[in-house]
């Protein structure tokens, strides 16, 4: 039974190949994931039947009255899943949704787009994030094929193709050790490139062993996530090799930020930004990293099986599988409630925090480092983001004056970035 309680919007990143990918890029953990918690199971792939009962059950789980349903791709890397394939897909959202607005966004490598593709994705009008780290050198050095090969040609044939077919793009960069100190070149390669819309994703591994990381997660409990899966640590060792070190982040955020509200407001937006500039208008941020509560952002993987998060797919974490509950039941369900309200279990200087509004302790799988005795752990890019929101405040200021004043936020690149909010004459 759908009664309005079980029709509230949510959001499914689909994994429709689980975590095969024609890649293996040097900091990718999906890849250990697969190997350690479905082991013997063959290819990943979800079978029509699954896809087409989850095309369905999104379709009549969302409100009555959502002006959109959004189906999200990704992988691994789900243009393995095949072209026919995603006909099929498309025809089955327009059985089962008429009259709905459907759109779809795929998250790719790029590296297997042909025009065929392009085509495709032009008449069905699907968003398609483009992941690349940047220039040559710096998206090379860690993201390679299985053979080591490097990608960075291939990406940029892949983005060429898009832009061929007129498809709607944007850039998704991990920030890593290697292209975070150079957040100005990463960022206009991205822009000189065509991208618009630019998504940054901290690189932050830790060196645990997936097996050590499971057995972690298998004593928390489920929906638990300010537990941490392995015990909470002192500094930056603990880190992956490719991961960033500490300050670097927030670093990289000041300097591109500084670079963009000097000559792109209005014009190139920022994921981050964005989110940022809507906690100070006071709406919450926009990034799940910094909203107050987990758990509307579900992540369904190949075997059917649903997860409060895609950093959280991990045994013991499932709330259920879609061959056996609707959609609306898992997602509204206790263990649901109980994994976004578990956000909020902070330390003291979380709660202290003056731009807490816009941080939130950062999300739970970056908690990991000690907070003080008795203490939930804080976030590992907790200096990051205290340094990078208040840097940014007193521009966000002078923005959010600007909206308020029926004003345009671009017209903060005619003044310094350093003038008060006062006045705008």
């Amino acid at each position: 039974m759908k009664t309005d309680a079980l029709r509230r919007p949510f959001h499914v990143m689909v994994k429709p190949m689980g975590a095969r990918c024609n890649l293996e890029c040097r900091y990718c953990y999906y890849l250990e994931k697969e190997r350690a918690f479905y082991p013997g199971r063959g290819v990943p792939r979800m079978d029509d039947a699954t896809l087409e009962n989850f095309i369905r059950d999104h379709i009549a789980s969302q409100p009555a009255d959502a002006p959109e349903i959004t189906f999200a791709w990704q992988g691994g890397e789900p243009t393995l899943l095949g072209l026919e394939t995603f006909r099929r897909i498309v025809s089955w959202q327009k059985h089962y949704g008429p009259g709905r607005v459907i759109n779809n966004a795929l998250q790719t490598n790029g590296t297997l787009l042909t025009d065929e593709w392009g085509e495709f994705l032009h008449a069905e009008k699907f968003l398609v994030g483009i992941s690349i780290d940047g220039p040559r050198a710096l998206h090379d050095a860690y993201r390679l094929d299985s053979g080591g090969r490097p990608t960075w040609d291939r990406v940029m044939e892949g983005l060429r193709v898009l832009r061929r077919h007129r498809v709607e793009f944007n850039t998704l960069t991990v920030v890593h050790r290697r292209n975070c100190r150079h957040p100005r070149e990463v960022y206009d390669f991205l822009v000189q490139s065509g991208a618009r819309h630019l998504q940054f994703i901290p690189l932050i591994e830790r060196r645990a062993e997936e097996r050590d990381l499971a057995q972690g997660l298998d004593h928390a409990a489920p929906g638990d996530p300010h537990r941490p899966p392995v015990p909470a640590v002192e500094s930056e060792f603990f880190a992956s090799a490719q991961s960033l070190p500490p300050g670097r982040y927030g670093q990289f955020l000041r300097t591109m930020f500084d670079h963009w509200a000097r000559r792109d407001v209005g014009r190139v937006f920022v994921q981050q930004f964005e989110s940022a500039l809507s906690a100070w208008m006071g709406h919450g941020p926009t990034v799940c990293a910094h909203t107050r509560k987990c758990g509307r952002a579900f992540a369904l993987e190949h075997d059917g099986e649903l997860y409060a998060c895609d950093h959280y797919v991990y045994p013991g974490f499932s709330l259920g599988n879609i061959g056996r509950a609707s959609l609306a039941t898992l997602a509204n369900g206790a263990a649901t409630d109980r994994f976004g309200a578990a956000k909020e279990h902070l330390p003291s200087r979380c709660l202290a925090c003056p731009v807490r509004f816009a941080c939130n302790g950062d999300c739970p799988k970056h908690r990991f480092v000690r907070a003080g005795e008795g203490e939930p752990p804080v976030s590992y890019l907790c200096g990051d983001y205290g340094r990078f929101f208040r840097h940014i405040g007193p521009v966000m200021d002078r923005m959010v004056a600007l909206l308020r004043a029926g004003r345009s936020p671009a017209e903060i690149m005619r003044r310094p970035l350093n003038t008060p909010p006062a006045g705008f004459a």
